[in-house]
């Protein structure tokens, strides 16, 4: 079984279950990061968007597509869209299904800590970003150098169930020259979680 494989297996298993154990403990950190989006019309990607937490926080004046590995987190999501124009979207993260420079910003919510290859991922979201548009990240992710060691202990649990511990963002930026940090705050749990915003060069 791919490692693709096994998570698109995680997350049919546990989407029943996924907003009890999500949904009180990241609504703000979400709201504050969604903050970050263009107040113009503009045309947005919610890369990995689960059961669509962040849909009852955004704004009603873009477009959304809304790209997720499974089909049941996409069926979750869709009583969440509202009156949004909303397009749920299966498919893989690490092979965005669009054109080059499709997006004006992209939101990537607890998604670059929970994919096999995060680095792919982030790549995928620079290509489909047009040049001066944004990613808004959330996520835990390690620092360079930082010891971590009760996080470091957990990951290999952790990673077999739903998502990582030992993600460390500045290598996969670094993988991604086409991205530059605008912003990179602690967002929760003393910066376990970091709320970071990327602009495509």
């Amino acid at each position: 079984m791919t490692a693709t494989s096994s998570l698109k297996r995680s997350y049919r298993l546990i989407a029943p279950f996924y907003d009890l154990a999500v949904e009180q403990a990241t609504r703000g950190m979400r709201q504050h990061s969604l903050h970050g989006l263009p107040s113009r019309p503009s045309t947005i990607l919610l890369a990995g968007v689960g059961t669509g937490l962040d849909l009852p926080h955004l704004p009603p004046q873009h477009r959304y597509v809304g790209i997720d590995l499974t089909g049941a987190m996409l069926r979750r999501s869709l009583p969440r869209a509202g009156r949004l124009d909303f397009c749920p979207v299966q498919g893989d993260v690490h092979h965005l299904p669009f054109a080059d420079a499709s997006f004006d910003a992209v939101v990537a919510h607890l998604i670059l800590a929970v994919v096999p290859q995060p680095a792919l991922c982030l790549a995928e979201i620079s290509r489909v970003l047009k040049p001066g548009g944004e990613a808004l990240i959330l996520d835990k992710f390690l620092r360079r150098q930082q010891k971590a060691p009760l996080r470091r202990l957990l990951n290999p649990l952790a990673r077999r169930i739903a998502t990582r511990f030992d993600v460390v963002f500045e290598d996969l930026l670094d993988a991604s020259p086409g991205l530059a940090l605008r912003d990179d705050s602690p967002a929760f749990a003393g910066g376990w979680f970091r709320r970071i915003r990327l602009i495509r060069r």
